[in-house]
């Protein structure tokens, strides 16, 4: 099918919050950025050219033309070109609401090959990291993108939860993948995912971050996006802020420009507590000083153990002012443990004790200080007293934040895997229902 010794492939994990994307058989991914584009409709782009002429800004690399209905949007997409503010420009995610907007994941995937890897995708066979719950409509539009628009030699679709269990050595597993978006529970027995007791939350990093962001503005804190001031020094190592006016910018750019402030300190100061959140045992907590890029120097307080806490008892949210959209139907998500427990009861008698000791964490939130050895303590009080529970995490952050992306590194550089790959004279003469047999 292809010269598996020649050319190595590609693997790619596109995450709610970042994208990963490099070779097979290396330690980490060649490209991380964020799996967000810049979006601007074609009638702005005239504008927006100009203004970059003007200001020296050169992300032609960055920058797609899309289309889309009828008109045309320009997407720009890599830390470098959302970094630049733009006029009108919208900052969109592939999934809203369910639904996966191709147009975007075609524009990231386009990005990872050609400006972050410089490859032809149609020389490297491709590993694809896919969530859990994946729809067999999404398998398959994955695959005929693959194989009409890129032209690639071969394909093989794997589950995050499977990829991230083959990362740590081991074929039985359940693991607790915590990233920007969502944390999802999801048993692996031999290689294969359980799918009926797989469970998932909508509290993510993102949650967190957003649940940090209201409660530090209901103490006043204003968190200023990069764009809106400079800095000028008006003595040695004195500087003055001098807000600026852009009354262009779109409401979700600022507020993707402000999360990446609140998402660096919820990483900073941020841990998860080593008992249940409680405002008073908590109210003299000392605090942790952060200085926000405006220069300004904040405290936060209590908010470090609360906001972690929300994962384990999501009922918190009701406690955080701004966050009310949520207090409704923050009851009915379960905490970490409960998923846990519940996601363990559903699979077979015989594989729960084996699974209890083998809990693995994996995703960007779960690298939070702490939250292994409360995780491990709460399940102890919420399993069976016979299972010996025993919650796994790589020491190495990087290790974490990546566990995906290196089990697809490691699983698609192994000689025997090249037996798996499936290619587009199989896909076509088969149908698209040929993804869900090769790649169950």
């Amino acid at each position: 099918m292809y010269g598996g010794d020649e050319v190595s492939a590609i693997v790619i994990d596109l995450g709610s919050h970042t994208c990963k994307a490099g070779y097979a058989g290396e330690d980490a991914p060649k490209a991380v950025f964020p799996s967000v584009v810049g979006s601007i409709d074609q009638m702005e782009v005239d504008d927006t050219a100009n203004t970059e002429k003007n200001s020296g800004v050169d992300a032609k690399n960055e920058v797609k033309d899309s289309d889309k209905g009828k008109g045309k949007r320009k997407m720009f997409v890599g830390s470098q070109a959302l970094g630049f503010r733009r006029d009108h420009m919208e900052v969109l995610s592939p999934i809203k609401e369910g639904v996966v907007d191709w147009d975007i994941v075609d524009n990231i995937w386009d990005h990872a090959f050609r400006t972050c890897l410089l490859i032809d995708p149609m020389e490297h066979p491709m590993l694809l990291a896919e969530p859990s719950s994946n729809s067999q409509q999404q398998r398959e539009r994955t695959a005929e993108l693959m194989f009409e628009k890129y032209s690639v030699p071969a394909l093989f679709l794997a589950k995050n939860a499977v990829l991230t269990s083959f990362a740590s050595g081991r074929a039985t597993s359940l693991v607790v993948d915590s990233g920007g978006g969502s944390t999802t529970v999801a048993p692996v027995h031999d290689g294969y995912v359980l799918q009926k007791a797989v469970s998932s939350s909508p509290i993510g990093g993102e949650f967190l971050t957003e649940c940090l962001m209201k409660s530090l503005e209901s103490k006043g804190v204003t968190i200023k996006p990069r764009y809106s001031f400079k800095r000028k020094e008006i003595r040695p190592g004195e500087f003055q802020t001098v807000d600026l006016d852009f009354p262009n910018t779109t409401e979700s750019y600022r507020l993707f420009s402000q999360r990446v402030i609140a998402s660096d300190i919820k990483e900073c100061v941020c841990r998860a507590p080593d008992t249940p959140y409680d405002e008073i045992a908590y109210s003299n907590i000392p605090m942790t000083p952060y200085e926000l890029p405006d220069g300004q120097t904040i405290e936060i307080g209590a908010d470090r153990f609360k906001i972690p806490d929300v994962l384990f008892n999501p009922s918190l949210v009701q406690t955080i002012p701004g966050m009310e959209n949520f207090a409704e139907i923050a009851p009915s998500f379960r905490g970490l443990p409960q998923m846990v427990v519940e996601s363990i009861n559903k699979c077979d008698v015989d594989i729960r004790r084996e699974l209890f000791s083998s809990v693995l964490l994996a995703g960007g939130t779960a690298s939070m200080q702490q939250l292994k050895e409360r995780l491990e303590k709460d399940l102890l009080e919420e399993s069976p007293h016979a299972a010996r529970v025993k919650v796994l995490s790589s020491g190495n952050t990087t290790e974490r934040r990546f566990s995906v992306w290196i089990g697809g590194s490691i699983l698609a550089s192994l000689g025997s895997f090249q037996q798996m790959w499936f290619s587009k004279s199989e896909f076509d003469e088969h149908g698209a229902s040929y993804v869900q047999r090769k790649c169950p």
